[in-house]
């Protein structure tokens, strides 16, 4: 990339980033719109529960199912080299 295609994309990154900055104005969120009713806010352990215990359990959920309902077949598995593995019957050998 020569040195003026470089100039124009961080022109552009950088018009870009600014113009989004000052389109999501925060100080918009402190009005109060017609109709708004906010509920109480969460407590650290409702929050942690919520964004972190929560998401876990479900992963750990999901995980267990499909290790418990796996039903491939053994010798269709993919075995890591140089570990043990169990033997397939014989292979002919062609020559």
């Amino acid at each position: 990339m020569d040195k003026k295609n470089a100039l124009r994309a961080g022109a552009l990154a950088a018009g870009t980033t600014l113009m989004m900055l000052l389109m999501s104005s925060p100080a918009l969120a402190l009005t109060r719109d017609d109709g708004d009713d906010p509920g109480t806010g969460l407590s650290v352990v409702e929050t942690l529960g919520l964004y972190v215990l929560a998401p876990l359990a479900l992963f750990a959920i999901i995980a267990g199912l499909v290790m418990v309902l796996d039903r491939s077949h053994p010798d269709h598995r993919v075995s890591v080299p140089g570990t043990k593995g169990k033997a397939k019957g014989k292979v002919a050998a062609k020559a």
